[in-house]
């Protein structure tokens, strides 16, 4: 009764949002809590629904926070001179702008910690995206990719509780299929680069190229030939105010305030760039050094940067003004989830589902579970949280596979390939997938129909790497 319960609040959930018949906030709160109702928990209710947002309250906070951080340090421009740099690698190409991306979270996510991966990368990003017109979706897709591998690493949420449920280390978990993630590190290099191909095909259609007859005399050429181009360097050289020969004007005329108005540029503020990009240098260091719980660390980290970065209260009122929005957005996703997994989690749904999903599992696949672990781990992401299905389910499974005779260090192996990791930033019961969602500005079921397929093939190809190079037999 709980496990089709609880099978079924997860598939109308994932119906209603990826099909938006509703919104997401509202399917994470009403769903579980009518399936709390329906399975006679509501007595219980109020004290499930407060356990699970007093789980997810750190969080809550330190995304709160996070964003206000960020926010703050994109509009003091500390991330200019990298929106800059790539695009003067890039060329205004979205191609090279995807394949940026993918590199770039490769790098950030080896902390193992998918919040802090999210927060820094599409931060970073996001400017560079909306100056050439991409699609947001891209940004997150990508991000998933790359993060979602990059989870695999042994101080990562998966591979942790794989090697302590089954009481392996890690050179029994990760060390075999560390060839197979070197695949999948390929693969989201491959992936990144189609999606950035398709993604400069779709630019292209929408700005066709101006023929070079039509290009009036002085004009540069690359302009007409390259619109993606184009429109990134306008923008770019309206903030920055540079000639041609890249010699500083004195001061920028402005068509728009009459004839011949001049507007003279503020004066730089090296000082205080220089002050925020040491505060988040070290911020980030005591991140992935753990100095600090988190939602410390990001709170103290905004109040010094808004202290020095705006000194006055009506100036500080403003920055939250500005940015209350986005951060409502992200909070109450968090809060949401915390509703979904309190609820699930409380009423034991999820280890009722767990013993289902293993009752099921056919004793001729035994002796494949490997295989039928790593195919399916990354779909059940959507399912199962990391606590259920690690604890839960992965016990039983590997112990199935050893009464055929197979290592359970290879069933450990195999579900590091998908659940949790590749799919952790498509699931709705992980917090920090409305961190990416949230932030790039995209909702939950157009995030999961652009690159559920992408992250499952990330999975196969890490499959067939660990079967190529032995970390697990078929």
């Amino acid at each position: 009764m709980l496990a089709a319960l609880g099978f079924a609040t997860i598939t109308v959930l994932l119906l209603v949002t990826m099909t938006k018949r509703a919104s997401v906030l509202v399917a994470l709160i009403l769903l579980p809590v009518l399936a709390a109702l329906i399975g006679g928990f509501a007595s219980d209710l109020g004290e499930l629904t407060l356990g699970g947002l007093s789980k997810v309250a750190p969080t809550g906070i330190m995304i709160a926070f996070a964003v206000l951080y960020f926010s703050l340090m994109v509009d003091a421009g500390l991330f200019d001179p990298l929106i800059r740099a790539l695009l003067r690698a890039a060329r205004g190409d979205p191609l090279r702008i995807t394949v940026a991306t993918a590199v770039l979270t490769l790098c950030v996510a080896l902390d193992g910690d998918g919040a802090s991966t999210f927060l820094i990368t599409v931060s970073a990003l996001l400017p560079v995206y909306k100056r050439l017109g991409m699609n947001p979706l891209v940004l997150s897709g990508v991000v998933c990719l790359g993060a979602g591998v990059m989870n695999m690493v042994p101080w990562g949420g998966p591979t942790v509780r794989a090697m302590a449920a089954l009481k392996l280390d890690g050179s029994e978990v990760f060390n075999p299929v560390l060839p197979a993630m070197g695949f999948g590190v390929a693969w989201v290099l491959v992936a990144s680069y189609l999606l950035g191909r398709r993604e400069r095909n779709r630019l292209g259609a929408l700005s066709p190229p101006v023929p070079a007859t039509d290009v009036p005399q002085g004009e540069d050429k690359r302009d007409a030939r390259e619109p993606a181009a184009a429109a990134a360097a306008e923008p770019s050289r309206q903030a920055t105010a540079t000639t041609a020969d890249g010699q500083e004007p004195q001061a920028i005329r402005s068509p728009g305030d009459g004839p011949g108005a001049v507007r003279v540029p503020p004066p730089p503020r090296t000082w205080l760039n220089i002050f925020n990009l040491l505060l988040t240098i070290t911020l980030v260091v005591c991140l992935i050094q753990e100095v600090l719980p988190l939602p410390v660390l990001f709170v103290l980290g905004f109040a010094i940067a808004v202290l020095v970065n705006h000194p006055t209260w009506e100036q500080q009122q403003a920055l939250l003004d500005k940015h209350a929005k986005s951060v409502v957005l992200v909070t109450t996703m968090i809060f949401a989830a915390g509703v979904l997994t309190g609820i699930l989690s409380g009423t034991k749904m999820i280890d009722e589902m767990a013993e289902a999903f293993v009752s099921v599992v056919p004793d001729s696949l035994g002796s494949h579970l490997p295989v039928a672990v790593a195919v399916t781990g990354m779909p059940l992401s959507l399912v199962f949280t990391p606590d259920a299905y690690y604890f839960g389910v992965l016990p039983v499974l590997a112990e199935t596979a050893n009464g055929f005779g197979t290592d359970p260090a290879e069933v450990a192996r195999a579900a590091i390939l998908g659940q949790m990791t590749t799919g952790f930033p498509l699931s709705p019961l992980t917090a920090s997938t409305f961190i990416l969602v949230g932030m790039s500005g995209v909702s939950l079921g157009e995030h999961q129909r652009f690159i559920f397929r992408w992250a499952f093939a990330t999975t196969l190809v890490m499959t067939a790497g660990a079967l190529v190079t032995g970390a697990f037999s078929l």
